[in-house]
């Protein structure tokens, strides 16, 4: 065990070694290795799950070695409570992905080698406990993200990608300079776990062209971070992505890359500067709720099936924000309030976890009548249940809990991200609640259209969800199920971590630095 996470970040790199040796024609075999690849990284991140101690909020299975011992730069890795879950979720989405990209027979090698890639960026950003190599996978996501969307997107594709690439690029350069400013002021370190014990007392007092570097670092790396989620007013590139993007690269947009985001907050932001999460919380709150809204609305405007479910993404990544602002609360007196910050923080990493299976399900469920029908306006279609009965019934699954339908584990997320915010930002919270009419009014504004009605003559042979469809969609759907009727085994995995990032935030936050 005490390598499994160095095996579980670079078996898609293996996989991806492999195939660079396959012949380019033999586009089944490179299929096969890319499944493998990744089922094994998923075998082996349920490995993790069963010898994961959920008592034990701490960093386990660490790996540390010397990497440029010169700069203090170290090959670190370690997983708990909060990286758990996605790393677990990764692994899944990029297996479900490579059968949803079966049908890819364009460039297939160039594809399925940028696939994994990707997979290992994306899981060395969970895992890494060293912030260069933190950085460092966090780029590496940028090259395989950009080509895949250019080459094998829609006919936006170059535009999308780019955009794409500038807007991720840009914050990572402010992340960069946050990086920098916590080196030279903490000791010269990248080590998360010390940089979580000496920044707050290093940065207290420190000021930078007259104000708090608390502040400063924190917007630097929070825009960055913010970028991902997306928050807005940095939300524009996410539709136009996601609108070109093939079906499994939205899946793995959707599904995790904005997850890191929320991650980076809550990691970087909360475990390096205490301070700063009481002075940007309320800020914070109000992002979320512009985010609920501003996303719901938006989604509720367009045409496009995909684009829809886009702006959806902007709207639920927004309960996360107003669930991670609860936090505050436990610096309070009040008992019950500390409740309220671990039912909020809760909520808020159960929330990317759902959003995660039910976007990814969304997604694929698009990509299903695109591959038929070859367009995606809502209006163009018209009484499909009677041609597509099992389409129609998944896909009625997916849209309820897209809405937060009671009994979907959406539900519990929010509700829980709503109970933790209530005592600290009420008027915020009454607010968004908006955000589920919304939810309900797009969801089942496009299903009217796109399933009931009269069958639109084009349509009369279109052809049924089939296996491997029913493959990538249904393990979704079952998560999404049994963790809205029984949410126990998730919150169980995340509780002692969260217990352990509110007493930290708590404890350290002295304000005399702000």
């Amino acid at each position: 065990m005490e390598n499994i996470l160095n095996w579980i970040i670079w078996f898609p790199i293996i996989g991806m070694v492999a195939i660079a040796f396959i012949p380019r024609d033999k586009e089944n075999v490179i299929k096969i290795t890319a499944a493998v690849a990744t089922g094994l990284q998923f075998l082996l991140t349920l490995v993790l799950w069963q010898n994961y101690d959920a008592g034990n909020g701490s960093m386990q299975f660490m790996v540390r070695a010397e990497w440029i011992p010169s700069f203090n730069i170290s090959y670190i890795l370690g997983v708990d409570g909060l990286s758990l879950p996605m790393a677990i979720l990764t692994a899944l989405l990029c297996f479900i992905g490579v059968f949803v990209s079966w049908n890819i027979d364009k460039a297939v090698k160039g594809y399925f080698a940028l696939f994994l890639l990707l997979d290992t960026g994306i899981m060395g950003v969970f895992l890494s406990m060293d912030f260069f190599l933190f950085y460092i996978f966090w780029e590496v996501m940028l090259l395989p993200m950009y080509f895949l969307i250019g080459i094998w997107g829609g006919p936006q594709r170059e535009y999308a990608a780019i955009k794409f690439f500038l807007y991720t690029l840009f914050g990572s350069v402010l992340m960069l300079v946050g990086i920098l400013g916590l080196y030279f002021t903490c000791g010269k370190t990248f080590d998360i776990l010390e940089l979580m014990r000496v920044a707050p007392e290093a940065l207290n007092g420190v000021m930078w062209w007259g104000m708090s570097a608390i502040k400063v670092i924190w917007i630097l790396l929070f825009i960055g971070f913010a970028i991902k989620v997306p928050v807005f007013p940095f939300h524009t590139w996410l539709p136009l992505a996601h609108v070109e993007a093939p079906t499994a690269i939205s899946v793995l947009l959707a599904g995790i890359l904005l997850k890191l985001g929320v991650y980076g907050i809550l990691r970087i932001n909360y475990g390096l500067m205490p301070d700063g999460v009481y002075w940007f919380s309320g800020a914070l709150a109000a992002l979320g709720l512009i985010n609920v809204i501003w996303g719901g609305l938006c989604a509720l405007a367009q045409t496009d099936l995909k684009k829809l479910v886009a702006y959806s993404s902007v709207n639920h990544m927004g309960y996360s924000l107003i669930g991670m602002a609860a936090i505050v609360a436990a610096g309070e007196a009040n008992g019950m309030n500390l409740k309220a910050a671990q039912a909020g923080l809760g909520g808020a990493v159960f929330q990317m976890f759902n959003h995660g299976t039910i976007s990814a399900m969304l997604f694929i469920l698009v990509g299903v009548i695109y591959d038929r029908a070859h367009h995606r306006d809502i209006e163009g279609f018209g009484g499909l249940a009677a041609q597509m009965p099992i389409y129609t019934g998944i896909t009625a699954l997916a849209f309820f809990a897209g809405l937060g339908l009671p009994g979907f584990s959406g539900f519990i997320s929010e509700a829980m991200c709503f109970i933790g915010a209530f005592p600290v930002y009420r008027g915020i919270v009454i607010a968004s609640t908006i955000g589920i009419l919304l939810n309900a009014a797009y969801f089942l504004w496009a299903f009217q259209r796109i399933f009931f009605g009269e069958l639109n003559e084009k349509y009369t042979d279109l052809p049924e969800i089939n296996r491997l469809e029913l493959f990538t969609v249904v393990p979704l759907l079952v998560i999404t199920l049994f963790f809205g009727i029984y949410p126990a085994p998730y919150l169980d995995i995340i509780a002692s971590t969260m217990d352990e990032i509110i007493h930290h935030v708590v404890s350290l936050a002295t304000f005399a630095g702000m």
